[in-house]
Formats: C-alpha cells, structure tokens, sequence
C-alpha cells in the first residue's frame, strides 16, 4: 500500500537521511496499526520560534514544543477506521489523487528540529531515534491514541505500549 507522506521544512540541513526516516517510521506506524487504506500525511519540520506560534495560535499555549499533531478525523485507537465505534465511520472520505488512487487524508504534524535535538542530548540518544519517536508518537494521535489522562493511566500506557512495539519493529529500541 503505498501512503503519501509529504514533508516540507523552513530549515537549512534536513538531509535526504532524516527525510527516509521519516517515511519509514510514518509508514511502520500505519502498518503496525493496520491501516487498511493508503493514506496522506503532511509533516512540517521547524524550529522551536515556529512551532511556539503554531502551539499559540491553535492551543492557546505560549511555549514551543516537540510535536504538534492535528488529526483529519476522531478515531478510536486500535480501531479500523471503517468501524462503527469511529465516528461518522461511514462519512470517511477518500481523495482520489492524479495517480489515481484514493487516499484518506489522516491529518497533519508539526515537528521541532530544535526539541529533536536538545531531547536526543537529554535522553542520551540519536537524533535519528528522538525523531523516529516523535513521527510514531504523532501518527499514533492521528489515529486517535491520547495520553492526557496522566502518568499512570490506561490510555497513556496503552499508547506507550504501542510506541515501544513499532520502535522495535523498526530495529529503533530504547
């Protein structure tokens, strides 16, 4: 199944490298979710300047962040997308595109280069791996996985675990 993963960036120095993995990370997050349709993802890569206006302007929170996600539709998570348990499930609209194929626009995420960075030297990891985990985490809240429900809760760990699982698929462990 072949996704569309479009990836624009205002920065200097993104490399063809880190443009690959994100692909591939994107792509293992949706087949390990078993996303039955092909899908379009936009990605922003940006600095901490940007994303602090982007978080301002669509949160209402004045800092800078590692990972903005913004999600085409509600689904449930671990849910196939043409599940009654999604909302309006049998509204999900495909594009179709010039080659062809229909593709379900599942949202959009907003990466800082500068969070990537200063968490990779934090947590004592690649870049390439901090980056890999920020593409999962946010196509994971594409797909409707929330963790706002605090350290020990079930929707955290529930997404967490799901992390680590694709991480490990993908040869990136911890």
């Amino acid at each position: 199944m072949k996704h569309n993963i479009y990836i624009s960036t205002d920065l200097e120095g993104i490399g063809p490298v880190y443009m690959a993995l994100i692909e591939q990370c994107i792509n293992a997050a949706l087949e390990e979710e078993g996303m039955e349709f092909p899908c379009e993802v936009n990605v922003l890569l940006t600095d901490d300047e940007t994303i602090r206006e982007i978080n301002k302007k669509q949160r209402n929170i004045d800092r800078p962040t590692d990972v903005l996600s913004f999600p085409m539709f509600e689904l449930v998570p671990g849910v196939p997308v043409r599940d009654e348990e999604n909302e309006n499930y049998d509204r999900f609209e495909l594009d179709l595109h010039e080659d062809g194929v229909e593709r379900l626009p599942l949202g959009d995420m907003v990466i800082s280069c500068d969070r990537v960075a200063a968490q990779a030297a934090e947590y004592g990891h690649s870049i390439s791996r901090e980056l890999g985990y920020l593409c999962i985490h946010s196509v994971l809240h594409l797909l409707g996985y929330d963790h706002m429900d605090g350290d020990d809760g079930p929707m955290k760990r529930q997404m967490r675990q799901r992390e680590e699982s694709i991480m490990e698929a993908l040869g990136i462990p911890r």
